[in-house]
């Protein structure tokens, strides 16, 4: 059963019906009014993680609608070079870490920052650790043989104080670490897919009459270790950095998912409401990029209701 007020969401992203919800005009998704392409994405997000080996070459190209604005693009590190009108290649330096590229319009107000982080080769894992890290083993391949489940190029380091770092821009990177115990510096992997669905999804969840800056994150990325600790299946995404199990929990802010759908419970049916909001944005075209896995889950003595999301790629559904 659907709550009005989800239904009248519905319709809005579906196109059915023009509501006005009273969004708050706080909320921000902060696009811009062009997009960057790289690798096989496109963002128009101020600000972006973008994952890349030591030495890697980062190709990228501005997309402008409007026509007819010059860009520029800058780094502090590593070695960019323009290469055709609106084209440049970024060679990452060899040191880990943070090293953000930005594009910027010239004469303009609008600045993107690619936050690249320069990872850590997976072949420095040794007997499952990383710098005392527990990592595990990833595996090569499905049966199948299916690429999004090689074994991933390299993992992010996370020092302490990296936790409010911005990966998009309602999301940062302590959201996703992983769950398992240690201290740091501590390794994940994350997707810009992911990323860009989750801020499309808060985006709609607030057009909805839902005001929330973030969700929660109860799981981001797992350890293949972590992973097979906790009993879950073995190629979940979750393992390799494209999947988080989210809530909203913003009044009151209690580790708890909200009572969305206002009976005075907290329970699966507001984990539906989220769902249903993610399940209409399957009807926009533009969704197609951003398909991938939707689950709901009830409440047990270990976490409240949730909703999981990942970038798979192809439409699967489950839960309650």
């Amino acid at each position: 059963m659907i709550d009005a007020r989800t239904l009248s969401a519905i319709l809005m992203i579906t196109g059915a019906v023009h509501v006005a919800y009273g969004e708050s005009p706080s909320y921000d998704p902060a696009r811009l009014s062009f997009h960057v392409k790289f690798r096989d994405e496109s963002s128009a997000y101020r600000v972006l993680a973008v994952p890349v080996l030591p030495n890697e070459t980062l190709r990228f190209q501005v997309v402008d609608e409007t026509g007819g604005r010059a860009f520029t693009a800058e780094a502090e590190t590593g070695d960019l070079a323009l290469t055709a009108p609106l084209s440049w290649e970024w060679v990452a330096p060899a040191e880990k870490g943070l090293h953000p590229v930005r594009i910027r319009t010239i004469g303009g107000e609008e600045t993107m920052t690619l936050n690249v982080f320069v990872t850590v080769p997976t072949g420095e894992v040794r007997e499952g650790y990383l710098n005392g890290y527990r990592i595990g083993d990833y595996f090569w391949a499905k049966p199948w043989d299916k690429l999004i489940y090689r074994a991933p190029p390299g993992l992010i380091e996370a020092a302490a104080g990296s936790e409010t770092t911005h990966v998009s821009p309602h999301f940062t990177l302590g959201q996703f670490f992983c769950k398992q115990s240690g201290g740091y510096p501590k390794y994940l992997i994350l997707r810009e897919r992911l990323l860009r669905k989750l801020e499309r999804i808060l985006e709609a969840t607030n057009a909805a009459g839902y005001r929330c800056d973030t969700f929660a994150v109860l799981s981001g990325y797992r350890t293949p270790w972590y992973n097979r600790s906790i009993g879950n299946v073995k190629y979940s995404r979750h393992v390799w950095g494209g999947a988080a199990d989210i809530y909203i929990d913003e009044s009151p802010n209690d580790g708890m998912m909200d009572d969305l759908n206002g009976d005075g419970a907290m329970d699966i049916h507001d984990a539906k409401v989220l769902y249903n909001i993610i399940d209409a944005l399957y009807r926009r075209p533009w969704w197609e990029p951003l398909v991938g896995g939707l689950g709901r889950y009830r409440k047990t003595s270990a976490h409240g209701p949730f909703v999981h999301v990942d970038a798979r790629g192809t439409r699967t559904r489950w839960g309650d």
